[in-house]
């Protein structure tokens, strides 16, 4: 086959739906209890540590879930932001005040009552994706909201949160797809092998 960018995507969407079918075949509590592993490796990591202000995600469907990051005794004192999709291409980082549902469905900070956070500010930046491989690429939604994002956050190490069940042989990877520094799944760290 020839390439081409029709190909590719075609491509992009039937991995998405793959790893999507993956993820979803999980009961809610094997989601839970692998979820609640992944959070004590991610509590482990120095660059878990050492960090001040955080990005995470609210989990929709059956993401793996941070929650339990959130309430760890190891998060005291940190702060955690949120994505704000802006538009149907930027994001934005926001401590919340109060939350709405966003467009996608998924739990988002309101505006209004929300503090903003510059890219700059961020310290460590924890991803969802419907999958990855062992070079620590990401394929998301499709949005691209976080491959827009994330070279903004100079001071950010950067974290795909999966399960096992969302690894990929090899994933197709672009100039403009962001490579994680390491993947954390319930099982074990993928570091950037690229």
């Amino acid at each position: 086959m020839t390439y081409s960018k029709e190909n590719d995507t075609e491509l992009r969407r039937n991995m998405r739906l793959e790893y999507i079918r993956k993820r979803e075949s999980l009961s809610a509590e094997e989601v839970e209890e692998r979820s609640l592993r992944a959070v004590e490796r991610i509590t482990a990591l120095p660059d878990f540590l050492k960090a001040r202000t955080i990005l995470i995600y609210n989990h929709i469907n059956k993401e793996l879930s941070l929650e339990g990051l959130v309430r760890h005794p190891l998060s005291e004192g940190k702060s955690f932001a949120y994505p704000l999709c802006e538009n149907k291409t930027e994001l934005t980082a926001m401590i919340p005040g109060k939350w709405k549902r966003g467009p996608f469905g998924i739990l988002e900070p309101e505006r209004q009552s929300s503090r903003e956070l510059k890219p700059e500010e961020l310290d460590l930046i924890i991803c969802p994706g419907t999958a990855f491989d062992s070079d620590c690429h990401r394929l998301g939604m499709g949005g691209g909201y976080y491959d827009r994002y994330l070279p903004k956050c100079k001071n950010a190490f950067i974290i795909m949160a999966a399960f096992e069940v969302q690894l990929a042989d090899k994933l197709p990877f672009e100039s403009h797809d962001y490579p994680m520094d390491i993947v954390v799944t319930e099982d074990r760290i993928y570091e950037n092998c690229s």
